[in-house]
């Protein structure tokens, strides 16, 4: 198991260990673009076309909360992909 395999392992159950970095890969995996605050905020926004905005704090421990925002973010691009794919095996 690599890596990253690990870390989407560890988003699925909720780890409140994981911190901004990994977060921020996953994000950046599944197509969101990340923009650090100008001043004085600590909080990234991430944007994909299509989706809502996720932000995140860039601090440890990271909430429960934006954890789950992530979470989901990743089960939609799963299910994306996975249409996407019987729509080319159907073409």
């Amino acid at each position: 198991m690599s890596q990253f395999d690990k870390l989407i392992q560890n988003l699925k159950h909720m780890d409140n260990k994981l911190r901004f970095e990994e977060l921020k890969k996953i994000l950046q995996h599944i197509g969101y673009k990340g923009k650090k605050p100008r001043s004085g905020s600590s909080h990234w926004t991430f944007r994909k076309e299509r989706h809502e905005p996720i932000t995140v704090p860039e601090k440890y421990p990271i909430k429960i909360a934006y954890i789950l925002m992530v979470k989901q973010a990743f089960e939609i691009w799963e299910l994306e992909n996975e249409e996407r794919k019987k729509k080319e095996e159907g073409s």
